[in-house]
């Protein structure tokens, strides 16, 4: 299934060319509240007994044109944004090169993972929103990953059992400023903090219809220019143990995102770009850039 928030934040179940409304479905169910958020519906379709007969509901009401509705980020208030930092070796090499970031080679999986920062939910934008570049920034870059949602709540994993606790997958641009304070050291939550620096969409995928996360291609075009092909078999830490490790860490609740680190190929940004990311089995999400003025 795909499952968006579209219009005045309203959670939706996208089949074909059209939208479903879940809202009241989900209330009729006795699965959510009234007005409930996309963390609330999130845990519910993952977790509440009634999730099944609130979709079959959804599928009977009036749908509306999805090329006529106004996608949203598929949620704005996860428990967490956590996000895998240098977890693609061709990544590690070209921050080397570029900020004089330090040598990872000999980093054990876990102490690589112990780099995973939090970026704050008033960074998130959706589909076809703006990124804005901050005045004090010399040069701000993107990155595109494949983000994993939390469906149900996670302590102590096991890499074995990790899939079993995610809702499903999106796409996620990890914005970031290089300079300044490309070269300092934790500096990561502010560089990459900045308001429209997290976009998400731009639906989520559920988990049956990715059968392996570590078996994905990457696209991202700029301007209409191919500038990164990549492929998630080549993260250093995949989805599984990120969550095994992030589990041991900190307890994670339904809704959670963990975006899983760009691949090599990040450019540039600038006033008047357009970027166009994809990823298999779950689609492109575009955005656009401007200038703070």
């Amino acid at each position: 299934m795909k499952i968006c928030r579209y219009n005045e934040g309203l959670p939706g179940l996208i089949e074909g060319e059209n939208i479903y409304p879940l809202a009241d479905a989900l209330v009729t169910a006795g699965a959510t509240r009234v007005n409930a958020t996309m963390t609330e519906v999130v845990d519910a379709l993952a977790n509440h007994p009634s999730a099944r007969d609130a979709i079959a509901a959804a599928r009977r009401a009036h749908a509306v044109p999805l090329a006529q509705a106004k996608l949203l980020a598929p949620i704005d208030n996860p428990p967490a944004i956590w996000a895998g930092a240098a977890n693609y070796r061709s990544h590690q090499a070209e921050m080397t090169d570029r900020v004089g970031a330090y040598d990872r080679s000999q980093f054990s999986a876990d102490d690589l993972m112990a780099e995973v920062f939090l970026k704050p939910s008033s960074s998130i934008v959706g589909p076809n929103g703006t990124v804005i570049l901050p005045k004090i920034a010399k040069h701000v870059d993107f990155e595109c990953e494949l983000c994993v949602v939390i469906g149900r709540t996670a302590k102590n994993v096991s890499a074995e059992q990790a899939l079993d606790y995610v809702y499903g997958y999106t796409l996620c641009w990890d914005i970031s400023i290089r300079d300044p304070w490309g070269r300092r050291h934790n500096t990561r939550n502010i560089r990459k903090g900045f308001d429209t620096f997290c976009g998400v969409g731009p639906w989520f995928v559920t988990r049956d219809e990715i059968s392996e996360p570590q078996d994905l291609r990457i696209n991202v075009e700029q301007n209409g220019r191919t500038v990164m092909r990549a492929h998630t078999k080549d993260m250093i830490n995949g989805v599984r143990d990120l969550i095994r490790f992030l589990s041991s860490v900190t307890t994670l609740k339904p809704g959670t995102l963990i975006t899983t680190g760009t691949p090599a190929g990040v450019s540039q940004l600038f006033d008047g770009d357009r970027l166009k990311g994809t990823i298999d089995g779950i689609g492109s999400m575009e955005l656009d850039v401007a200038a703070d003025k």
